[in-house]
């Protein structure tokens, strides 16, 4: 394996969260951000319920003064993180984070894909996005944010506006992918994935 920094990339199934090995340069940071949890939730439930894997409706029907009204929400993903030393030290003589090790993340870049290599955004999957966040994850211990993963306009634009009526649902990968710099201003980034299926489930 390249001697370049380690990440972990969550790998996802229906029902868990399994991490996997992953490769994100780090540039010259003495620290590495891992990615604990990548998760998401549907944005038209009221439960706001997090899990390993999407189910993203491309149409909800709510009830608007009694009258049943189709909408379209944005669903929203949730990361939790931490820092590893790049230099632990060695036995006995471990080496200790500072405050000058916090990482802040700054912006982050969600990309589609599909796992039979039909790829074209616009067409066989969402655009790709860029979005900000800001959030510092401390030297010790975890941070968490939340974020959106499914923008509301890509459900009003190809391949997603078709699956509202031809009943038909879209198996992708979200890789997504969180930049940010250390305190002493060196870059750092670190990619997740999760699986997301489009339809539209109230029919």
């Amino acid at each position: 394996m390249s001697t370049k920094p380690i990440t972990f990339t969550l790998l996802t199934a229906l029902t868990m969260v399994a991490a996997g090995c992953g490769v994100a340069e780090q540039g010259r940071s003495p620290v590495v951000v891992r990615i604990d949890t990548l998760e998401a939730a549907n944005g038209g439930t009221t439960t706001g319920t997090f899990g390993g894997y999407l189910h993203s409706d491309v149409q909800n029907v709510v009830n608007v003064n009694n009258v049943q009204t189709p909408t379209r929400f944005n669903d929203v993903g949730r990361v939790t993180m931490s820092l590893v030393l790049r230099d632990p030290g060695s036995p006995g003589v471990a080496n200790t984070p500072s405050e000058l090790n916090a990482v802040t993340i700054t912006h982050y870049r969600v990309v589609y894909r599909r796992t039979d290599g039909r790829n074209v955004q616009g067409v066989d999957v969402p655009f790709a996005f860029d979005s900000g966040m800001t959030i510092t994850v401390a030297p010790t211990g975890q941070g968490q944010q939340t974020f959106d993963i499914v923008r509301v306009s890509a459900k009003f634009e190809a391949p997603l506006q078709a699956l509202v009526s031809n009943g038909q649902a879209l198996d992708t990968i979200a890789d997504v992918t969180f930049f940010g710099k250390d305190m002493h201003n060196n870059d750092v980034a670190v990619t997740g994935s999760i699986g997301i299926t489009f339809a539209n489930f109230g029919g």
